[in-house]
């Protein structure tokens, strides 16, 4: 349990200022495209160094599942990249409540896990916390938030099929297949779209793969000892974190408001926690 735990705050942290460093770089006048394409190129090259704990018996249903996999990943992440390019850190974050129903939904289909009535009506509370957040008080970007809907659906599906490879195969081997599976699809956003494959701030974006890699890592650990969507629904905590640092990085507004529904959000984990 402390290990998960552990693992559970690891990836809250990193998954927060990995936010931050994406922003960073697309305010830098970097596509989207191009940041997502250099950061699975980044994790795949340090991914080499778990070749040695790769345990690989391809199979047909490997492969299905690694094509989706690097497909919805890579989809997520730039749309992601893409929200935070001309949304607020800490108005889009929040957003990301709905992940935990997405991977429910799907994950009761492909995986057969099914939630608790007191899960259900924790996840509930996180989208209470959402609607708050999101009142006509706040002026956020609609094409932002829209960007940040695809984004939770498609890396909200993603973690289903991440689950499945981690069951087919085990941690390392799903860290690596699923730097490998976004290499390949997010190298062909760039090359649709004719950007410029310019290399970004060598700093951020060493620092934006270090944090993602770490961020997937640890997400892939808790994946194998919790239901996906319990653990999406307490990978929300990263909200509170995230409000901290838009509001002093980037100097964003409103901080009352998204206090009050972070706080909401939070409260729905702690009673998944305690199921």
């Amino acid at each position: 349990m402390i290990n998960v735990l552990l693992g559970i705050s690891t990836r809250i942290i990193s998954n927060s200022y990995l936010n931050v460093f994406q922003k960073i770089l697309t305010q830098g006048g970097t596509k989207s495209s191009v940041v997502n394409f250099y950061t699975y190129l980044g994790l795949s090259v340090l991914s080499l160094f778990l070749i040695p704990c790769i345990s690989l018996n391809i199979s047909l249903e490997l492969l299905i599942n690694f094509i989706f996999m690097g497909l919805l990943g890579a989809l997520g992440n730039y749309y992601i990249i893409k929200a935070l390019s001309i949304g607020e850190l800490s108005a889009l974050a929040p957003i990301n409540s709905y992940k935990p129903i997405v991977a429910m939904v799907i994950a009761f289909i492909y995986l057969q896990e099914i939630p608790s009535f007191l899960s259900l009506f924790g996840i509930c509370l996180i989208i209470i916390g959402t609607f708050i957040l999101h009142s006509s008080k706040i002026n956020t970007n609609s094409k932002a938030v829209f960007y940040r809907i695809l984004a939770l659906i498609f890396s909200g599906t993603e973690a289903v099929f991440i689950k499945k490879i981690i069951i087919l195969t085990n941690i390392p081997t799903s860290f690596v297949l699923w730097a490998l599976s976004g290499l390949l699809f997010s190298s062909i956003f760039p090359i649709i779209a004719k950007h410029n494959f310019k290399l970004p701030n060598i700093k951020y974006l060493g620092y934006l793969i270090i944090s993602v890699g770490v961020m997937q890592y640890s997400t892939n650990y808790v994946f194998s000892k919790i239901n996906v969507s319990y653990a999406l629904a307490l990978f929300q905590l990263s909200t509170l974190l995230s409000l901290f640092l838009g509001v002093n990085i980037f100097h964003e507004k409103n901080v009352l408001r998204k206090m009050i529904a972070s706080i909401i959000m939070i409260l729905g984990a702690g009673i998944i926690i305690l199921c």
